[in-house]
């Protein structure tokens, strides 16, 4: 696991994310590399994690890392806390 992964689920634990949250491993997956291929086309972010917040990429670690302190906030609006 890498140390970005593991800082991004790190934040998202500390925020107590409910049901409705979803964690692809792209490594344990079957079709991982094809999905990865995927995103990149849509973010423009080959990186992992990639991540998401009701439909809208936030970005990878670091973006979720700056955006830290809003995260509570936004994670209530869309109904995921």
């Amino acid at each position: 696991m890498s140390a970005a992964k593991i800082k991004a689920q790190s934040i998202i634990d500390e925020n107590k994310v409910g049901p409705g949250k979803s964690i692809l491993n792209l490594v344990t997956t079957d079709d991982g590399a094809a999905i990865q291929d995927a995103l990149e086309e849509i973010t423009s972010q080959r990186s992992v994690p990639n991540i998401f917040i009701n439909k809208e990429h936030i970005g990878g670690n670091s973006d979720l890392q700056a955006r830290k302190d809003e995260l509570p906030q936004l994670l209530k609006d869309v109904g995921a806390l």
